[in-house]
């Protein structure tokens, strides 16, 4: 009996359609959601080439954030060969745009919530947060995930002033 997981896959995953949800299984306070890619193929990080040649598979666990306890996402990922003969990369791994990064080991959603829990309460106390909501990140976890975002745009100054200044004091150079 196939059992169809669309409506699960749309609310765990909203801004995600690529993410298809094969399975969920539960065990005691473990959810665990199983998911592929739909797309056919994916392109090479090195050259751009399009590829749907699938030189094999395997799953990742990437940290999600919780949900009614404990959430386990596995996410089944193809492995592809690069069809240009003048790529120096000759496999290469899709990736799911909006849930993981190259080599990353947590969900966007998570880097985004550790981020925003760094910003607000910093290195003890976010770490303290963090482990009441079920995230697991320590305090440096925390500070890294500030220092990897982007620097806010800033402005053009609207006015510039000078200050008075001396080399030696009780002496003005400035009128």
């Amino acid at each position: 009996m196939s059992q169809s997981w669309s409506w699960l896959g749309e609310l765990l995953f909203p801004s995600l359609p690529q993410v298809e949800v094969i399975r969920v299984a539960t065990s005691g306070s473990v959810v665990r959601v199983e998911a592929r890619l739909t797309e056919s193929g994916a392109a090479c990080p090195s050259c751009g080439a399009w590829s749907e040649r699938v030189h094999g598979s395997y799953v990742r666990y990437p940290s999600d954030l919780p949900s009614s306890g404990r959430l386990v996402v596995s996410l089944l990922v193809r492995r592809f060969t690069c069809g240009q003969a003048s790529c120096p990369q000759r496999t290469f791994v899709e990736q799911a745009k909006g849930l993981t990064r190259r080599n990353g080991q947590v969900t966007e959603r998570q880097r985004a919530s550790v981020a925003g829990l760094g910003l607000a309460l910093a290195g003890r106390a976010g770490a303290r947060m963090a482990r009441m909501l079920g995230i697991r990140a320590s305090r440096s976890t925390l500070l890294r995930r500030v220092m990897d975002l982007p620097d806010p745009a800033v402005g053009a100054p609207v006015a510039v002033g000078v200050d008075d200044f001396a080399l030696r004091r009780g002496h003005v150079y400035a009128p």
